[in-house]
Formats: structure tokens, sequence, C-alpha cells
């Protein structure tokens, strides 16, 4: 206790012991009590404020710099003399006990009020255990893993001196070249709202002073996931019904689950940066959602208003960044430079710069980090409680459920681990890189178990295993593990003379399972893609395989949804595996071989080929319905306008039969609720879990609605020959929409419910609101 109090201030002492002791006569404190106590010590710590102090609190750099030697360059020994004044409120990309002490001591020795630095890092699927991606993750439709997963990589992230994330990403996104769409939830509204929720539970669990929690970051508020053509960072153009249907909602659900901070985005709406939308920022999140978090800018994106033709200067970005809600600067050093003239000039407000610091100081204070700036340093935590065999344990379990089985046409899978031979073919089969997939933490480059090891490990010695990679997926000169921006043309490896080999191995081989996808690098940021099919050779290798043994299963990997239409008319199995993480090729074996039955379902749609993109299931009628006969009519005269593989779908080794539709009433007022009820029957000779899905339509309203919308989901596990009876509730909440009076209202009138295995779904039953 001691060493602590000695970096606090005497008066700043009185007003902790204070506070301390109102608290400790209570141990039981309500949370409105608890948040006036934090109240007080931010308004405490504010009133002690200098200008220099309140502007430096909104400043965040980055920490690629030595903390503990000399300077190595005149930004360095900038950043060294702010940090000294207490003029630095956050670091990001520094990760580790000793550099973040380091640093944090820095400012607790040499500031005049020792407040703090909040060190964040993006943690997006995993810190040095690596997870699925974000939306392979999604495919489990699983809840509970997903939290724990957060849980667990904000265990060793908090073990690792870093107190933030910058996650969850919760951007609805359904045009599969944008390249991030691997790092959100998909396609659905829904969807992304629990998952979300989920995600930001398992990070900040029930209180932020828990040592093993840190603070979370909804992103990218807000339409990030809408950029035109999907290409990254780009306009985006919705209207105001779009905006609040479709957009906001997983915001609001972040926001009421309590996440402790939000991230502005780069893309503009409708002419308005996000990072300078008043409307956006202070009117919606901070006024009528009533959130008192703070928003941290995305990297530079203040002082990118003036690429966007919005801002004349970094002065006048900050003028409108600061006006419109932005809290905290990453990167642009526009607010440091300019929020004191600001004032002067009268152009922001000493109230508005008030607002954001208090918004900073009580996130630190609910992360404890003023009771015990270095309650995050401790190397005994960092030792043990960083990729461990029980954190491997739980991602092997969270990979396998990611899992999704697109087809299984001659019910080749699973296959019997006595096996007499199986060929492992493709550039990605014994690839143990790509399967960490973009934006992982700091999980070492090729620590993987690739999906030929996992095969090794899953059966005997009594079966051949036949490996060739074939083919290179990318160039020679692009070194594994390259977090490089990457050309697609740096994909199209022309060396075919490993071919022969493989179809030889493939010859020889009872099965052939063929691991061909992506590299890790082509979806992400910045990975934008005309092509999202099978690029370089692959096609190639997959059709001189399948020609001398049909027996193929495809081991898809990839962070996007793909144009796989030859392989899914010719390939009797395809197993969908994304990027799965550190345990990707154990997790693959474990479904390969039936040790566990897949059950993940699609949260966004396969195309039949890139111009159906953007590709959704919860589109919209138009004025003239197409039909198989009228093709000209809001479709394509050269495919299909449905998805080759839709939102919900995934197969299983067993199968499950839905019966009984069943609504208690088929009347309710606007304020009223149904109970639904359907039968679903596991009507195949393998225990399976299923994910039973409940899809609305309002028929007709003040502005037009989807045609079907997800409203809830149950995943359960079923036995064979079981029946189960699931039940949904539909209340005013399920109902309600943003309406033409811009407000959220049950309006009166039909509707249409569906409950079944995916969005295609025909078991149907109607139901009607009154006034």
């Amino acid at each position: 206790m001691k060493k602590i109090l000695s970096y606090i201030p005497i008066i700043l002492l009185v007003i902790f012991l204070t506070s301390l002791k109102k608290s400790s006569t209570n141990d039981t404190l309500t949370t409105s009590n608890s948040d006036k106590v934090i109240e007080q010590k931010v308004d405490s710590v504010l009133a002690l404020m200098h200008l220099n102090e309140k502007i430096g609190q909104l400043v965040q750099y980055s920490g690629k710099w030595n903390a503990t030697g000399p300077s190595s360059s005149k930004t360095d020994q900038f950043k060294l003399e702010k940090l000294k004044k207490g003029e630095v409120g956050s670091m990001l990309n520094i990760a580790s006990v000793a550099t973040t002490r380091e640093t944090q001591k820095i400012v607790m020795d040499n500031s005049r009020l020792k407040i703090p630095l909040i060190f964040g890092y993006d943690v997006i699927h995993g810190y040095k255990t690596i997870f699925p991606i974000p939306l392979g993750e999604t495919a489990s439709w699983d809840l509970d893993i997903i939290k724990n997963t957060a849980a667990i990589a904000a265990k060793e992230t908090a073990a690792s001196g870093i107190h933030w994330t910058f996650a969850p990403m919760i951007d609805v996104s359904r045009d599969a070249r944008w390249g991030r769409i691997m790092e959100g939830a998909g396609e659905d509204v829904y969807l992304n709202k629990v998952v979300g929720v989920a995600r930001i539970n398992g990070f900040q669990g029930t209180n932020l002073t828990d040592t093993n929690t840190i603070a979370a970051c909804a992103k990218h508020f807000a339409g990030y996931g809408f950029a035109e053509a999907g290409r990254d960072y780009n306009t985006v153009n919705v209207g105001e019904f779009e905006l609040h249907n479709t957009i906001l909602p997983p915001f609001k659900a972040a926001a009421e689950a309590g996440v402790a901070t939000f991230m502005n985005s780069f893309n503009e709406i409708d002419g308005i940066p996000a990072t300078g939308h008043k409307v956006l920022q202070r009117d919606i999140l901070k006024r009528d959602w009533n959130w008192n978090g703070f928003i941290v800018s995305d990297w530079g994106s203040i002082g990118e208003m003036r690429n966007h033709g919005y801002a004349k200067d970094k002065k006048h970005a900050s003028e409108i960044a600061m006006n419109a809600g932005s809290d905290m600067d990453m990167e642009s050093y526009a607010y440091e430079a300019n929020l004191e003239r600001l004032l002067e000039e009268k152009k922001i407000t000493l109230a508005q710069l008030d607002d954001a610091v208090k918004r900073v100081l009580r996130v630190k204070f609910k992360l404890g980090l003023f009771k015990d700036p270095y309650k995050y340093c401790n190397e005994e935590r960092e030792k043990n409680n960083v990729f461990t065999e029980a954190h491997l344990a739980i991602a092997r379990d969270g990979a396998k459920k990611s899992i999704v089985l697109l087809k299984n046409e001659t019910n080749i899978l699973p296959l019997s681990k006595n096996i007499k031979s199986i060929a492992v073919i493709g550039p990605l089969a014994n690839d143990k890189d790509t399967p960490l997939g973009n934006w992982r933490g700091k999980g070492e480059n090729n620590s993987a178990v690739s999906l030929l090891e996992g095969i090794k490990n899953a059966i005997g010695n009594n079966t051949e295993i036949h490996y060739e990679k074939g083919i290179d997926l990318t160039v020679p000169n692009i070194k594994p593990g390259s977090n490089q921006f990457l050309h697609p043309l740096e994909f199209n490896n022309t060396d075919n003379s490993g071919i022969a080999a493989a179809v030889d191995a493939a010859k020889k081989a009872d099965v052939v399972l063929l691991a061909i996808g992506e590299n890790a690098y082509q979806t992400g940021e910045g990975r934008s893609q005309t092509n999202i099919g099978l690029l370089g050779l692959q096609n190639e290798l997959l059709k001189a395989v399948y020609k001398v043994n049909k027996n193929v299963v495809i081991v898809l990997m990839n962070g996007r949804p793909m144009d796989i239409s030859w392989a899914a008319n010719h390939i009797p199995s395809i197993l969908e595996c994304w990027f799965l993480g550190s345990e990707s090729g154990n997790a693959i074996a474990d479904v390969i071989f039936g040790d566990y039955n897949p059950s993940g379902k699609l949260p966004v749609s396969f195309p039949h080929n890139v111009g159906q993109e953007p590709l959704y299931y919860s589109q919209k009628m138009t004025g003239r319905p197409s039909s198989p006969k009228h093709v000209t009519y809001s479709g394509y005269q050269d495919a299909p306008k449905t998805a080759l593989y839709p939102f919900g779908y995934g197969l299983s080794y067993t199968t499950f039969e839905y019966k009984n539709l069943m609504l208690d009433k088929t009347e309710i007022p606007t304020n009223g609720e149904i109970k639904v009820s359907v039968d679903v029957t596991n009507t195949g000779n393998r225990d399976g879990e299923e994910v039973i899905q409940l899809y609305i339509r309002d028929l007709i309203g003040s502005i037009t609605r989807p045609i079907k919308e997800l409203k809830g989901f149950e995943k359960t596990m079923i036995k064979s020959g079981e029946t189960k009876t699931i039940h949904f509730t539909i209340n005013a909440e399920t109902l309600q929409f943003y309406t033409i009076n811009k407000k959220w209202e049950v309006e009166p009138g039909d509707f249409n419910v569906w409950v079944g295995g995916d969005s295609t779904t025909n078991l149907k039953a109607s139901f009607t609101v009154v006034d």
C-alpha cells in the first residue's frame, strides 16, 4: 500500500482515502452508488488539472519505441517529454509487463498529477492463444464459447500489462469483396448484436477492476461495413432509415451492455466523415443512448478529414472532431497541437473538453488504475496465464464448433480412423501460419497446428498418409507470416510443377483432403478484392486431383465468403474451416473423423459469383418481384438471385426435421407477446447440435421491410431419434423498428414467422398486430 500511495499527490490522497472509507462501509454497493463514487473521484481529479494535462488525456500515441533505452528519433524524444509532463492519456502497441511498467513509470515518476496511462492493443481473436477469426467463430452460433474465448483473450492480454482492446468490430457487413468482413459477425443485424454483446461481456466480465478483464471497444461507429463496392475506407451512402434499422442496432446493444469505449470509423456517411459526425457521436450515442464511456478515433482519422475535403487543416479537423464528440485522438497529433488555440478562439468550449476528459478518467477509474497503476504488471501472471494448455483446449473447442459442413453428398465424412490411406494435398495442407489469420495479436508466426499435423495426431500407424503441397499460393518473395499489403497478383504463382506429384498422391489414396482457400493476409484491413475465387493455380490443382480421385473433401480456409461454384457443383464434400487459430488442424481432424459432429451455420451468404455482391438474405421486395420466368426483374440474366449457400446454412452428420410450428395466439396488441413453439426431431443415427432459427416479416410498413429478419435462435443438442420442442417469444422488442415517425415502435399489421435450420426455411405461420 505504501508503494501505491507514494505515486499520488497529497491532495489526491485525501480524496482517495475519503472515498475508499465510504466504499468500505458497504461491500454491496449498488451500481448507482458505485457510479456516484467514481463520478466524485473524476470530478475531484478534473478540478486539479491544468489545461495542458486535460488535453493530454485526449492524446494517444503508438508505442513502437524503447521506453527503457535512449530515444531513437526526435519523435521518440518528443513522446518521452510529453509522457513526463503528464500530457499523454494512452499508449497503444506496447505489449508485455516489462514495457508497460516502464512506460507507466515514466508518467508516475515525473508527471505532476500521476494520472495513469491506459494501454490499448488490437486483440481481435486472441492475444497469444489464437481463436477462430470473428467471422468464423460467429459460425458457431454459440454465444457461450464466443464469450469464453473473449474472456481468455482478456485474461492473456491483462496478464501482459494491457488494459484495453480495440474489439469487437460489430459492423454489419454484406460485401465479400471487403477484406475486413473477417473481423465481424457477418451480414445480419440481430446476430451482430448478440455476438457483439457476448464478446463485450467476455472481455469486460462483470467488473472491470478484476485483473483478468480489459476494457472493450465497439467499432467502427458507424457504417464502415457498408463501404461502397467493398473498397476499404470508402464512401458510405445510406439513408436515415437504413442507418437506424441496420447499422446502429448492434452499437446500441453494445452501449446498453456497458461497453467501455467506442471507436469511430474512417468512412464518411452521406458526405460527413464519421469522426466528425455530431449526430452520430454527440447526439445519438452520448445523449439519446446516455452512454458515458469515451470515443477514440481510428488511427489518424481526425487528421484524415483533410483528405476527405471536410477540413482545411488539422486545426480545423480538431475543431470539427471535438464539436462532434470524438474524445481521444489516436495518432493524429491534432488535439495536442490545436485544442488550446481553439478554446482561446471560442471554437470549442471548455465544457466539451472537460466532458471528454471526464470520460477518459471514468474508464481509468473503472479499471482500478488510479488505485494501482501497475495492477496489470505482474510477471507471474504473465508467465502462467498466457498460451496455456487450458487455453489451447478452449481454442480447439471453439474452432471445431466454427466449422461449417457445406456439402457431404456421398457421405464421405466422417472418415474412419481405420481408413487405409489418405492424401493430404494443397498449398494450405501443411501451412502452420495461414490458420492464424489476420489480426493475430501476439500469436507467433507458424505456431498453428496444420491440417497435416492434425490428421497425423488423430490416426494410428495403420493409415498411410500421402502429403503433397502441389502448388504455392503466393509468389516466392512473400514470406510466410509477413503482414504486408499484398496485391492479388502476388497470389497468382504460375509454377505448376508440383501438380503431377499431387495427382500421384491422389491416385494412391482412398480419400483426398484438399486444403485450399486464401492466404491469411488476403483478408483483413485494406484487403479488398474483386476476385473472391480461388486465386493462383488452385482450380487447376483441384480439377487435376478430382480427375483421378472422386473422393475429395475440400478443406476451405478463408476469411470471407468465396466463389466456390465449380467445387460446389462437382466436389462431393466441402468443409468451411475459415482461419481457425492455434488449434486449427486438431479441430478439423475432430470433425473429419467424427469425434465432433459439425454444427456450424453460415453467418454470411456465399455467392455463385462476385457479381452478386453485396449479397444478403434480408433483402427487400421490389415493384416487380422476380420469378423463375422473369429473370430480368430485379435479378440477373446470367446468375441466380439466391445464394450458393445461404445465411444460416450448415449440414450435420445427422438430419433434423421441423414440424408443428404453433403460435399460442394469432392476434396481439402492439405491446403484447406471442409464444412460438416448434418440434425438432433428429431423424439420423448420430447425436447432433442444431441451430433453430426464428425469422419474422412485417408485411406492410410505413417504410418497406425486409423479406425476412432473424429475430432469435437456439443452439441445442438433440439425440438420435429424439424430438425437442423449442420455444420462442415474440414481443414488442422483436417487432419494433425505426418507422417513418423517426422513432422505434411497433406498427399494427400482418406478420409472417418462420422457424427452421437456415434462412430459406418455409415452415411458416402468421399473426396480426392490432392497435
